[in-house]
């Protein structure tokens, strides 16, 4: 009676890339008596044997994604002395690599799903800072990392989609003499939360050149100076309230503002 045919996937991590290789490849055969079983996590030389007692009972191919050398070492000396072929899915790669752009693997394990992480988490802060941007709903501003407060083009929204790609949450409220600032703020630990700043006549100049490409009169409410100072006045009230930190941000770009946040305020991402 002939053996079952059967393929171990063996790695360090979830083994969810030589799982996708050899499925590929199997399907090449349209092999329908192929059995594929994926051995993650595999940290100890102990794993490596269960899965070459159980192979040695079976017509067998062992794949496998390790990038611990000694494990690695282990597994292709004990698959030569069963007799059971084993295919390494990464070191002819990580070899090219290292042989042509000059560099040595880190060999640690688990990183493309670290970088399947960062990725899906910078994902998140962007969705977070499209949804609670300018305050279209408050209830984002306890769940966030940081709260950014002011006026009217003091970059509120660049610094928070620049935050987002860095992978952290982000909401942001506009300071208006009219609206009452949300409740919410005031319960915000104060080094969650930031306050822009800007001179008068920075901003009187900036709202000038926004109104030029909508199309209207740089006369209007919006730019006029005696308004810009009462916005001022009203969001310092609101920032010295709250006791959060402030940031001038006059001439300064969005990288530079959002240096400081990470660095001097210390700021944590959420999980």
């Amino acid at each position: 009676m002939e053996k079952l045919k059967k393929v171990f996937i063996l790695s360090d991590s979830l083994g969810e890339t030589a799982e996708h290789v050899v499925n590929a490849v199997a399907s090449q055969f349209s092999s329908e008596d192929v059995e594929v079983h994926r051995n993650p996590y595999v940290y100890e030389f102990e794993d490596i044997e269960q899965v070459i007692r159980e192979a040695k009972e079976y017509q067998s191919i062992i794949a496998y994604t390790i990038v611990i050398d000694e494990l690695k070492d282990y597994l292709d000396r004990r698959s030569v002395e069963e007799n059971i072929k084993a295919v390494d899915l990464l070191h002819p790669l990580l070899s090219a690599f290292s042989e042509s752009f000059d560099k040595q693997p880190g060999h640690q394990p688990g990183m493309m799903r670290r970088l399947d992480e960062e990725y899906f988490r910078k994902v998140a802060a962007i969705e977070f800072a499209v949804k609670y941007d300018d305050a279209q709903d408050v209830s984002g501003i306890l769940k966030a990392d940081l709260v950014i407060i002011g006026v009217s083009r003091t970059s509120k929204t660049p610094l928070s989609m620049y935050l987002a790609h860095k992978r952290f949450k982000v909401a942001n409220i506009p300071l208006v003499p009219e609206v009452p600032p949300p409740e919410e703020l005031f319960q915000l630990p104060r080094n969650r939360c930031v306050g822009l700043v800007i001179t008068p006549d920075k901003l009187n100049e900036i709202r000038k050149e926004r109104l030029k490409t909508m199309g209207l009169t740089s006369g209007a409410t919006y730019a006029r100076y005696e308004r810009i100072l009462e916005e001022l006045d009203y969001a310092d009230k609101i920032i010295k309230r709250i006791g959060c930190p402030v940031i001038n941000v006059s001439n300064k770009a969005v990288e530079e503002t959002a240096h400081y946040i990470i660095e001097v305020l210390k700021i944590e991402r959420g999980s």
